[in-house]
């Protein structure tokens, strides 16, 4: 009976070691909070929170690549602005923070009429623009930003990327100490604002009209008198007079700018713009100094870019659409013998900028092969 007694006395002792060295611990989740046993009531106080450290955790180290990246766009601006600033965020996502391309707003990091310059000197890193805008740099360019009846998006992009687009571009950029990408898309823009309806033809002459690049020629070639204005020059010079017509973009676009406020008659197609790409301009060391894995980051967000872009641009304009003419304004879709003037007309300045210019020559040989095969497939693949 003693030997017994004893028995049970050292196996309580026994036990209750092992319960305050190896369970006690388990019961306790990080050593912080106790966790609770099903069915009973935990009474014991949580153990006390360990003393905060020293020194506080390290932070993330900086990014191995950092560019101050100029924009020829405000930010404030739907697509052209928004594309822009995407391209800022998803950089930095899918690097992993460790490549940071900064965006500025026109005009802050050099002016928005040397962004070409100052890339290929290497005073900025890079810059986000259309190739539409260096036709004082480049004329060919112009035919990589937007085309006057040109192809639609994509067989667009299907000549840039499969058809020797690409290589051209390329080439034209490489001698300026330049590479850029294709960075994003717009789709097809309105025709432009005008104080007054236009009638024919003859009513462009002498027409002081806000618009750019190729349309321009075309219209300075009928007897207008193009000008070319910022986005946010366009609405003044709208109200005082100083011109009374306006092209810029698409109508999401016009209508963050209110322009649907200075102007009455707004028209429709956008022949001299049916596409516009966007691009990232780097200058060439900074690119090819880049590891394969960065270089290949950057391409994928700026063809994301472009889905993105495109799908957007469609999805947006009949909002806007609506939101214009439920304020007044009047929609008008040009006659098609205005639009046959205007394209004949468009045949002669190709023909004329050809003759001209070596590049834009080569360029545009290249675009219009590419367009009399494709049309094979396009009206068999067309309902």
């Amino acid at each position: 009976m003693r030997n017994a007694i004893i028995g049970i006395v050292i196996g309580t002792v026994v036990g209750v070691v092992i319960g305050a060295t190896l369970l006690a611990p388990q019961l306790y989740d990080g050593g912080n909070t106790a966790l609770a046993t099903p069915g009973v009531e935990n009474l014991s106080p949580p153990a006390p929170a360990p003393a905060p450290a020293k020194d506080p955790a390290p932070r993330a180290e900086a990014p191995a690549v950092s560019w101050k990246m100029a924009s020829a766009y405000s930010g404030k601006l739907p697509q052209i602005g928004s594309l822009a600033k995407r391209l800022e965020q998803e950089t930095w996502r899918i690097s992993g923070g460790q490549m940071e391309i900064r965006l500025s707003e026109p005009d802050t990091l050099v002016p928005s009429t040397e962004i070409f310059d100052a890339v290929a000197s290497g005073a900025i890193d890079a810059a986000f623009a259309s190739p539409g805008l260096w036709r004082d740099k480049a004329p060919a360019l112009q035919l990589f930003g937007a085309v006057p009846f040109g192809p639609d998006a994509v067989e667009y992009l299907a000549w840039i990327y499969f058809g020797g687009g690409r290589e051209l571009f390329d080439k034209i950029y490489e001698r300026h100490g330049i590479h850029s990408l294709f960075c994003g898309i717009l789709g097809p823009e309105a025709s432009g604002w005008f104080h007054q309806q236009i009638l024919g033809i003859e009513d462009l002459r002498g027409l002081k009209i806000r618009i750019y690049g190729l349309g321009a020629d075309v219209l300075a070639k009928l007897g207008a008198k193009p000008r070319m204005l910022g986005d946010g020059e366009i609405f003044p010079a709208l109200e005082s007079g100083a011109i009374n017509a306006a092209e810029f973009s698409m109508p999401a676009i016009d209508l963050q700018l209110g322009l649907h406020k200075m102007a009455e008659h707004y028209y429709f197609p956008g022949w001299h713009q049916p596409v516009t790409m966007l691009e990232l301009m780097v200058n060439r060391g900074k690119w090819e100094a880049l590891s394969s894995q960065a270089k290949s980051q950057v391409e994928a967000v700026c063809g994301d870019n472009i889905r993105y872009g495109l799908a957007e641009g469609a999805a947006i304009q009949f909002a806007a659409l609506k939101k214009i003419y439920a304020e007044g304004t009047k929609i008008h879709r040009w006659p098609p013998a205005f639009l046959e003037t205007l394209e004949t007309t468009w045949a002669e300045v190709a023909a004329e900028r050809s003759a001209s210019d070596e590049a834009f020559r080569e360029v545009w040989s290249s675009l219009s092969a590419f367009r009399r095969d494709y049309a094979i497939w396009q009206e068999l693949a067309s309902p």
